[in-house]
């Protein structure tokens, strides 16, 4: 069967070419220009060999160069490859050479590690815009007639997972996965009146799943706008959701807890606001619960990962929400608690969190053994410990490479951390478990304060004594002005250990 992800662009460009699809800043691009632009760079990128199924990395943050790039890769039936925009020189190389990338498209503010990254791995580098022959260049030139004729099943886009141990590996997603996740999926999650359009903050990384697939992907699909915002800030934030009347916000718990305590918050209009999504991490419940009494808007809470397109699962609002859960399987999506010998565990058992269905990848590029041991027994394995209760909504409790091993007993950081962000004075945390000569692994707590506030060693331990049980709660704090987090906002336990 043929399927492009393109033709979610080219079906809304048709339908109402003269909508905004983006904006950022002052600067707003139709429906139709965005077409006529991808059209021109696929007529690029096949002018310089770029064949259907060819790989074409694109090292961009959140302007309107990444949703050309994007759809233009996709216009001439490439694959495209999304490179962090925090990567160094040689991890760019990586990412070329382990996708067998031919190409590297990058903004100029990226030049330097794209350039030596690119040349480390011998192909091309082409600026997205500045001087001199750049994407923009491609985009104003005549464009191709029709999007190529891939196939439902062919690799659209490879993501590059951030792992625990060893080296990043690439997720492929075929156009399939991609196209069900944001056209079917989404728009039951989001259901907006007759005439009412989609309008979505974008603040959340393109090159990463959740924006990719919940924004960009999504509003296209729907024939949306969104509102670039390539940094995340508080201020910023509200600014742009005011100005653009955005219904729709997506963040990583981190953005909230940004939101709720910035102050200067309430001079913003933010009633606009008609669903809230997170995803990414545990939402902490105190700050779901402080931010829906502020703003008296839901949080959705979900769950996915690259391998999933990402959405698995999701809190949706015609079933009873659980505070703390992930929700329910999302459309066309089967979940399942296993044990460590792949047997299904009774509602309430803890166990390894499993997905099948239509948004599972293909596999790890060129990892036949790891997407062996993921998809075994034609489940995907996502790695988290969680639960099923008796109304078929799942709980994470927690990463099964995170938990820790004290004195023999399982220790879950998830609910340590609940635990912590209910003391008033704390902002951030994490726990982790160290090395200990005679438990095995010691349970440490890595704070950051709320500003303006603070507590001591003894008070933290005290306080998390008196609400968990004499194995949980964490002997070790160390305190730091904030903690180390990923492109998405995402807390980066793996640098804290």
């Amino acid at each position: 069967m043929h399927l492009n992800l393109g033709t979610i662009l080219q079906a809304t460009a048709s339908e109402t070419p003269a909508a905004t699809v983006l904006k950022l800043d002052d600067f707003e691009m139709s429906y139709a220009d965005l077409d006529r632009a991808a059209r021109g760079v696929a007529a690029g990128l096949r002018e310089r060999g770029v064949q259907s199924g060819d790989r074409v990395a694109l090292l961009i943050p959140n302007v309107p160069d990444f949703t050309i790039a994007y759809f233009g890769v996709l216009y001439a039936g490439g694959v495209v490859v999304p490179i962090n925009v925090l990567a160094a020189a040689p991890e760019v190389t990586y990412f070329i050479e382990d996708s067998g990338a031919k190409l590297l498209i990058a903004h100029p503010l990226f030049g330097e590690a794209a350039s030596v990254g690119a040349q480390g791995a011998g192909v091309p580098c082409l600026a997205s815009s500045g001087e001199g022959e750049s994407l923009m260049t491609l985009a104003a030139g005549e464009g191709v007639d029709s999007l190529e004729a891939t196939d439902a099943a062919q690799t659209a886009v490879i993501l590059y997972t951030s792992g625990t141990t060893g080296k990043p590996k690439g997720a492929e997603l075929t156009h399939s996965n991609l196209f069900l996740n944001c056209a079917f999926v989404l728009p039951r999650l989001v259901t907006f009146a007759p005439g009412e359009r989609l309008v979505a903050l974008a603040t959340l990384p393109l090159f990463h799943s959740f924006g990719q697939t919940c924004i960009q992907n999504a509003c296209i699909a729907m024939g949306g706008m969104f509102s670039l915002l390539p940094r995340f800030d508080p201020e910023a934030a509200f600014e742009r959701i005011e100005r653009d009347r955005c219904n729709l916000f997506a963040g990583v718990p981190t953005m909230y807890f940004g939101l709720l305590h910035h102050e200067g918050g309430e001079r913003y209009d933010v009633s606009s606001l008609k669903y809230c999504l997170t995803g990414g991490a545990p939402m902490p419940v105190d700050v779901l619960r402080a931010f829906e009494g502020r703003f008296g808007v839901a949080v959705q809470e979900g769950f996915g990962l690259s391998e999933t397109s990402p959405v698995s699962s999701f809190n949706v609002l015609d079933k009873p929400r659980k505070e703390g859960s992930i929700g329910y399987p999302v459309w066309g999506v089967e979940m399942c608690i296993l044990d460590a010998e792949d047997a299904p565990l009774a509602d309430g058992e803890r166990g390894e969190i499993c997905i099948r269905g239509h948004n599972i990848m293909k596999g790890y590029l060129g990892r036949e053994e790891a997407t062996a041991e993921a998809l075994r027994g034609g489940w995907f394995h996502s790695g988290d410990i969680g639960y099923k209760d008796e109304d078929g909504c799942y709980f994470i409790v927690d990463r099964k490479k995170d938990m820790i091993l004290r004195g023999g007993f399982n220790v879950y950081p998830r609910e340590v951390e609940e635990v912590l962000y209910e003391h008033g004075a704390i902002a951030e945390a994490a726990v982790i478990g160290v090395p200990h000569e005679s438990h095995g692994e010691e349970v440490k707590a890595v704070i950051a304060f709320v500003p303006g506030k603070e507590a001591g060693e003894a008070e933290i331990i005290a306080w998390c004594k008196e609400r968990l049980a004499a194995y949980k709660y964490p002997r070790i704090i160390e305190v730091r002005e904030s903690l180390p987090k990923g492109p998405t906002g995402k807390l980066l336990k793996r640098e804290l250990r």
